[in-house]
């Protein structure tokens, strides 16, 4: 016998896979498939509902322009981060190697 949900239950199924998409950059159905199951509905419902919600107009399309923005700032950052890791990692190669008594003149 299927279950009957509020839509209070709908609502917070709804936001939390719409988070999830926009967090974690995953599908609709991936979102689905890792958030139901936590809140006790199957995927495909989940699925529906925010499908429906899409319909509706209750959920932006789009991300909003101050989120792309941090998300732009927020991955620049990182290549940064990532840049400077390698540097260190190649300096301290460098560095290793010159304490090495075996290359010691």
């Amino acid at each position: 016998m299927p279950k009957k949900f509020d839509q209070e239950a709908k609502n917070r199924v709804v936001r939390v896979v719409e988070d999830r998409t926009l967090a974690e950059n995953l599908s609709m159905q991936e979102a689905c498939k890792a958030v139901a199951p936590k809140l006790g509905v199957s995927w495909r419902t989940a699925r529906q509902w925010t499908q429906q919600a899409r319909r509706d107009g209750m959920v932006p399309d789009h991300v909003p322009q101050d989120l792309a923005a941090e998300n732009a700032r927020l991955r620049r950052e990182n290549q940064e981060l990532r840049d400077t890791n390698e540097l260190l990692k190649a300096a301290s190669a460098f560095f290793a190697s010159e304490l090495d008594p075996k290359r010691r003149r």
